[in-house]
């Protein structure tokens, strides 16, 4: 069995992603991993080159800016990733910048990929998450967070990467059927040194959305307010061996009363649904479910 793994970066140091370590968490799952880094205005190239393995293969990138509806360039720029993987590969496994695996899931995706490889009704692996805010302390509670994710998916040449790149489809438009693993991805997107969130924040908005909707929207500040959370609730575990360094180095503090449920009416009633038929109402689901596995 041969896997690719594969990402797309830009501007990592100004916007302080952890690419490092979501790139590190995933390579011992890897024969190869790609790394598409765009034009950047930092030294994000030097960062990645840091890494120093040979299973790193780097191509550059120009990312359109024009594109401002639904964050189209992300996916564009995925995919220039995805096909720069080596055509014998049986697997592809993406990973954004924010995004790290935990060692101890290892031996679950190889398990799952070498169950499957020969199975071409599945065309990927569907992957749970923990969505860190504010701190390394606290995950996101409330529904508005994702619950799963594609992010092992068969090295297809009609498979794409789907909207704003958070998921994948297959031509013309038909979303991947996928089995689902008892394996979390760890998002750390939502945290870092408030005030590179707020420039990412600023910045990569204009990828979605036009100038006249951003000066309404987006508050100008020297640092992003992390207070605004509806739920979030206490980390119970250990983070991925790859983090522990920067988990130590955190200079900033963030504390939150995890009994505040500042939930949204419409969430409060798809909550209490829910109670009573254990289904999310609504939930987004980009995939098809091939004979899930038994999940809390």
């Amino acid at each position: 069995m041969k896997v690719s793994g594969f990402t797309i970066i830009r501007n990592a140091v100004r916007y302080d992603y952890p690419v490092v370590q979501a790139i590190t968490s995933v390579l011992p799952l890897c024969d190869e991993f790609i790394v598409a880094v765009g034009n950047s205005s930092d030294n994000t190239m030097e960062l990645v080159r840091c890494i120093n393995s040979p299973k790193i293969k780097i191509i550059e990138t120009v990312w359109d800016d024009s594109l401002r509806e639904g964050g189209r360039t992300f996916a564009l720029e995925t995919d220039k990733a995805f096909r720069a993987i080596s055509r014998d590969s049986d697997w592809a496994f993406y990973i954004q910048a924010d995004e790290v695996i935990h060692e101890k899931y290892y031996d679950s995706i190889r398990e799952a990929m070498e169950k499957y490889k020969g199975n071409t009704s599945v065309d990927g692996l569907l992957f749970k998450y923990k969505h860190f805010y504010g701190s390394y302390d606290y995950v996101g509670e409330s529904w508005r967070w994702y619950r799963r994710e594609i992010r092992v998916i068969r090295n297809d040449s009609s498979i794409f990467s789907y909207r704003d790149a958070q998921g994948f489809r297959k031509k013309p438009n038909e979303k991947l059927r996928v089995k689902l693993i008892d394996v979390y991805v760890y998002h750390y997107g939502w945290v870092k040194d408030p005030r590179a969130m707020q420039y990412k924040q600023q910045d990569w908005t204009k990828f979605y959305k036009d100038d006249r909707w951003i000066e309404t929207h987006i508050a100008k500040a020297e640092e992003f307010d992390y207070s605004k959370v509806d739920s979030l609730e206490l980390f119970e575990g250990t983070h991925p061996q790859a983090m522990l360094d920067r988990v130590a180095k955190k200079n900033w503090k963030f504390t939150y009363d995890i009994s505040k449920k500042n939930y949204s009416f419409k969430e409060k009633i798809k909550r209490l649904i829910y109670s009573f038929t254990r289904y999310r109402i609504g939930e987004y689901k980009n995939y098809k479910i091939l004979d899930p596995i038994p999940s809390r």
